[in-house]
């Protein structure tokens, strides 16, 4: 296809020819015979943008899930009242996402029977994603009556492989992520088998998934500060490492950070090697965080999502130390950006403005000198998979993957918002356009 009267980010005005690959950009192109012209009518026009750390069958899940977040739950009473009119699924489960102890308090298996509608099982993710709690009905059905309160962790396959059920369409979440012009992704699930990752790739193949999908298991491992085992770590380090294996590492606490660094100290890194997410960085870790040499893949949209949470649980003098951006890029780490979809908000263009504003819900700032400006803000979310920090470029060679704007260079860095998507190309192909 050939896109006319384009504007780059730098404001240079061109036209584009586009297949598999870009083959031409300059300004004057001549429509070919039979060939798809678009006219971007002097909107701008990015590489795709790149979500590098989201859980696609998670989402697809999700978008068919009951919310029960603080947002959607003031009391047990609205719990109750969400769980008795949400829908039970394929698999007869009722499947509610996003909670925390904000919401309703507490939550166990009593609790669970006491809200849920009789007999049904039912199962409620917290929304760091790391835990299930699930009611009596759910427990007997996973072979798990005797279970003291019903809590199990995500990642823990003795019982979520016994969990028949129904991989969702991914058709749903593409068609989404193409709105907001994303063309690409790194699915961060860390159980994935080698089947799974086939399966994430036919799905592509099909064109049930647009955005071509990068994977970053078996090379991530999520971490429990109630079981932080250095010597383990190291290990598993060094034995991806010697199978030729970049690793992923998820860090969300300052514990998990800490004992992360000192396990790639011990083992060493290697080229793609990652901290996930960073959510707590003290100051002293900075130093530590560069000499490691990893990417830090981070999502400071929870500011803008959770931050009135975090100013009422996390010490004031600790405030500054969440999901940082700015004193990461000073002292030298490499950073981009991501969604963590479906625990956060799937739309990047919001974690490009929590980056640059740093306001909660509530309008307060949480962590001023971690803002960054607009255009660092959107070139963290122009990399590819194998190299997040190295911004993609419209110009011949590059991926046919391209997202096409309304407005010009100013105006897009001014707003950075998802309403300014007005087409999306993968491969170039035209697989959203804005009515």
């Amino acid at each position: 296809m050939l896109i006319q009267r384009a504007v780059l980010l730098d404001g240079t005005r061109t036209d584009i020819r586009v297949g598999a690959r870009i083959t031409e950009v300059a300004d004057g192109l001549a429509a070919r015979p039979g060939e798809t012209v678009y006219d971007a009518a002097g909107g701008t026009v990015l590489p795709g943008l790149h979500d590098h750390h989201l859980h696609l069958r998670a989402a697809a899940a999700a978008l068919h899930s009951v919310r029960v977040g603080p947002d959607e739950v003031a009391d047990r009473a609205d719990l109750a009242r969400l769980l008795a009119a949400a829908r039970v699924d394929a698999d007869g489960w009722i499947r509610a996402v996003g909670y925390h102890d904000a919401a309703a308090g507490p939550l166990h298996r009593d609790v669970l029977d006491m809200l849920a509608p009789p007999g049904v099982p039912v199962r409620v993710q917290h929304r760091s994603g790391v835990q299930w709690t699930v009611n009596s009905a759910g427990l007997a059905r996973l072979g798990l009556a005797a279970h003291p309160d019903g809590r199990l962790r995500s990642a823990d396959a003795s019982w979520s492989s016994t969990l028949l059920r129904s991989e969702p369409s991914l058709t749903e979440i593409s068609t989404r992520l193409c709105e907001f012009g994303v063309t690409g992704v790194t699915d961060a699930t860390p159980d994935l088998s080698g089947a799974d990752v086939e399966n994430l790739q036919r799905a592509h193949t099909a064109g049930e998934l647009r955005q071509t999908v990068h994977c970053l298991a078996p090379g991530k491992r999520i971490l429990h500060d109630d079981d932080l085992d250095l010597d383990g770590l190291t290990e598993w380090i060094s034995d991806a490492h010697a199978a030729g294996r970049p690793v992923a590492v998820h860090c969300v606490t300052a514990a998990q950070l800490v004992v992360t660094l000192e396990a790639l100290r011990c083992a060493g890194s290697r080229p793609g090697d990652r901290v996930e997410h960073a959510a707590v960085v003290p100051d002293g870790s900075l130093a530590d965080l560069a000499a490691a040499g990893v990417t830090v893949v981070t999502q400071p949209n929870f500011v803008a999502e959770r931050g009135d949470q975090y100013l009422a649980d996390v010490p004031a003098a600790e405030h500054h130390e969440l999901w940082r951006v700015a004193a990461l890029r000073r002292a030298g780490v490499p950073v981009a950006l991501s969604t963590d979809a479906p625990f956060g908000d799937a739309d990047p263009w919001a974690v490009m403005r929590a980056a640059v504003h740093r306001r909660t819900p509530g309008g307060a700032l949480l962590g001023v000198a971690e803002r960054i400006s607009p255009a660092e803000a959107l070139t963290m979310f122009l990399g590819p998979a194998a190299h997040p920090v190295s911004p993609r470029s419209v110009s011949p060679g590059e991926p046919g993957d391209l997202c096409i704007l309304t407005a010009p260079p100013g105006v897009v860095l001014a707003e950075l918002d998802r309403g300014l998507v007005a087409a999306t190309v993968i491969s170039g192909e035209l697989v959203y356009q804005r009515a």
